[in-house]
Parts: structure tokens; sequence; C-alpha cells
């Protein structure tokens, strides 16, 4: 029997990760289970939060560092007001497709702003971690070539150097190993079935944790 309370399960990744495919298999799994399920995504996930993220991916706007991380936070606090607390008070799951780990990872690791201003804004304009976070992690490399092949032109973030994302990456391992009972971390160079049967198993064991008396 599903759980009464609501859960905020977050995605995380850096370029090529495979996300996507990876959000499908969680939501089937989350539905399946008997759960009603919020999707989201960061930046956006509103409507103010759609118009910032058309803002920081523009490659057209050169924007600082601490303009990027306020627009982020700004676009977080509406998405957690409007569409996060609500959802998880009527105890939905809400499933996220990147969360404040990002800002940690981009801002703080790729971008070298302070991680203890991070920690502030969330505690200020958040308020809540996930409660359970995946990280589909994959070598840089492997990953900038498998989003190139889509054909898609490189959003702003996107154009950063290869040791932007090295650094993006050494944040988000830094994270999972500190906070090993919240970020579970799946091996994001197997074949996609092999991805997608990880993501899985850790949120059914999530889960199970989750629904205990």
């Amino acid at each position: 029997m599903a759980s009464t309370r609501g859960a905020l399960i977050s995605l995380e990744g850096g370029e090529g990760a495979g996300k996507t495919t990876v959000l499908v298999a969680l939501r089937a799994r989350l539905e399946a289970r008997g759960h009603d399920v919020v999707g989201t995504r960061e930046p956006g996930g509103t409507p103010a939060g759609e118009a910032i993220r058309a803002l920081l991916l523009d490659p057209a706007q050169p924007l600082v560092p601490n303009t990027e991380l306020l627009l982020m936070f700004a676009s977080r606090a509406q998405l957690v007001e409007t569409l996060v607390e609500p959802a998880l008070a009527r105890g939905d799951m809400v499933l996220a497709d990147r969360f404040t780990d990002a800002s940690f990872a981009y801002q703080g690791g790729g971008r070298g702003l302070p991680m203890g201003l991070i920690a502030d804004l969330e505690r200020a304009f958040v308020g809540r971690v996930p409660d359970f976070t995946l990280l589909l992690d994959l070598d840089v490399q492997a990953g900038l070539a498998r989003a190139r092949s889509r054909g898609a032109p490189a959003d702003r973030i996107e154009r950063e150097k290869d040791e932007f994302f090295e650094r993006v990456r050494g944040a988000y391992r830094a994270r999972a190993a500190a906070q090993p009972q919240r970020i579970a971390v799946v091996d994001a160079s197997q074949p996609v079935e092999a991805v997608v049967h990880d993501a899985c198993a850790a949120l059914e064991a999530f889960l199970d944790r989750w629904s205990a008396p």
C-alpha cells in the first residue's frame, strides 16, 4: 500500500547522462506502486520558471556567475512554493529533473561560487532537500559526445569547456559521497537497460524505506 506521505525525488547528472529515459522509467515505477506523481524540471516547472530558464540557457545572454545562481534560486523558489509543497501536502510524489544539488554542482563546482552561499540560499528560499536523489554518473567526454550527437544547438551552459563539466562531476560525486543515505549513484556508462534497471532498483529500495511504519 502506498504511503500517504509525499516525497521529493530528484534525478541529477551531467550532460548526456540519460536523465530523460530514466525519468520515464521512474515515473512508471512510482505509478505502479500506487503513487500519484507530479513531474517537474529545473530550472523551470512553472510559467515564471520557464521564462527564467529561457534566459538562463540563451547563448546570447552573457550572465555572470552570481546572476546565474540567483536566477536559479528565483526559479526554484517559485517552483517550491507553487508546485512542490502543494503536491507533497496532497501526498503526491514529486519527481524532479534536477533540484538544488545541481546548483551545488554547476554554480558551486563549475563556477566556483562558495558552497556556503548556496547552502544559505537553499535554507532561505527552498527550505527542504530532496528525500531521495539519483545521480547518473558518467565520464565527461562520453557524456558530451552523447549530448552533441543529438544534433540540437548547444545552450549557454552546454557551450562550456570540458574542464567546467569535470568540476561539475566532481562536485556531484563529492555530495554523493558525503550523503550516501540520500544520494544513490548509478553508473550511466552502462547500456541503457542496465542504467534503468539500477535506477529503478535504487528507487524501490528508497520506497520500501519510505513506506515502512
